[in-house]
């Protein structure tokens, strides 16, 4: 029996580390680069990715050509050891502690939940940090100290222009987000701030993890919303699909926050570009790993540039369309691939 034992937990465990998919930092296999393979001497860079959806997937592959296009060649000039959170608040504050405990030159944080972490792992021994698709760094506490990256704030005036030019007669969207992440928090003020000046109300409905996030779409999807906006909010965006099945069948069209979840089955969106984003992020960490800046010296950086997304198939299933004011510059992502 404890030879049957011990070997079920073998397989689960070559299993983990066959998918790359790291759940606790005692999985040192599940990283892309072991420094087995590379000097000691060489650089490590501490990746630490808050969940797995497209966005933030975007973001890392962004971060890595940033690097690259900077002229740093990996396993010569750095070495990456990445580590995905799950969605999970203490496996990121665990991946942090174990990036600090290898000492490493720098520290990647991609989404608030794993910045803030890296931050406050790192503080102590002043590695620098670097993060990325955080929209309101402020409201976060990430804009001092040894840490720097790019903002990826909502463009939501653009976003309630998008809404009202498809749907004219629209009065009340619905938002569902985390209310412990700033990001969010900040999002739906600004939104309920702004929506008078557009002729709309905001039904804002906030949860405090992903499993209650489908529950509080049904709630959301029973009350008076003529569609729903969605922000950068994790754990909404992990869940996604989920939620898009309920409103396809309740003909509510939702909004996305970037081209990912409008390729996915959201309508339009006023939204950034994430492999740019990741791109900008990797060129600053470029800058901290030759010496040429330090993070404190550099302020983060905020995208102001957006493009309009759309996706035909989705807004006709809602009887909608894409309309002649923005035809000719929206992005059909149905033809980008």
């Amino acid at each position: 029996m404890k030879k049957f034992f011990a070997l079920t937990m073998a397989m689960v465990m070559a299993a983990m580390v066959f998918t790359g998919c790291s759940t606790t930092t005692d999985n040192a296999e599940a990283t892309e680069n072991t420094d087995t393979a590379v000097s000691e001497d060489v650089p490590v860079i501490g990746i630490s990715q808050y969940g797995q959806h497209a966005s933030l997937d975007n973001c890392r592959e962004g971060f890595l050509l940033g690097l690259e296009e900077s002229g740093l060649v990996e396993g010569v000039d750095y070495v990456i050891d990445y580590q995905n959170a799950g969605f999970d608040d203490n496996i990121a504050q665990q991946i942090a502690q174990n990036f600090s405990a290898k000492n490493v030159a720098l520290m990647c944080g991609i989404a608030t939940n794993s910045a803030t972490a890296c931050y406050a792992a790192a503080e102590d021994k002043n590695i620098p940090v670097i993060f990325t698709a955080i929209s309101d760094p402020v409201e976060a506490k990430l804009d001092s100290g040894n840490i720097t990256g790019t903002s990826d704030k909502l463009p939501v005036e653009e976003q309630m222009k998008l809404i009202r030019e498809i749907q004219p007669d629209a009065k009340t969207i619905g938002i569902l987000y985390t209310t412990s992440e700033p990001n969010s928090v900040s999002a739906v003020r600004e939104y309920e701030e702004k929506a008078s000046q557009y002729g709309f109300t905001i039904e804002a409905l906030g949860v405090t993890q992903q499993a209650e996030v489908l529950q509080a779409a049904d709630t959301l999807i029973a009350k008076d919303i003529d569609c729903m906006t969605n922000l950068t909010d994790n754990n909404v965006v992990g869940v996604l699909p989920s939620i898009l099945e309920k409103t396809n069948d309740a003909n509510i069209p939702v909004y996305g926050s970037e081209i990912e979840q409008v390729k996915i089955g959201c309508v339009a969106s006023a939204g950034i570009e994430y492999v740019a984003l990741g791109k900008q992020t990797g060129a600053m960490a470029a800058k901290i790993l030759k010496g040429e800046a330090t993070a404190e010296e550099m302020p983060y950086e905020t995208v102001s540039s957006f493009e309009t997304y759309v996706n035909p198939s989705a807004l006709a299933e809602m009887g909608l369309e894409v309309p002649a004011s923005i035809a000719e510059t929206a992005i059909d992502v149905t033809v980008t691939e």
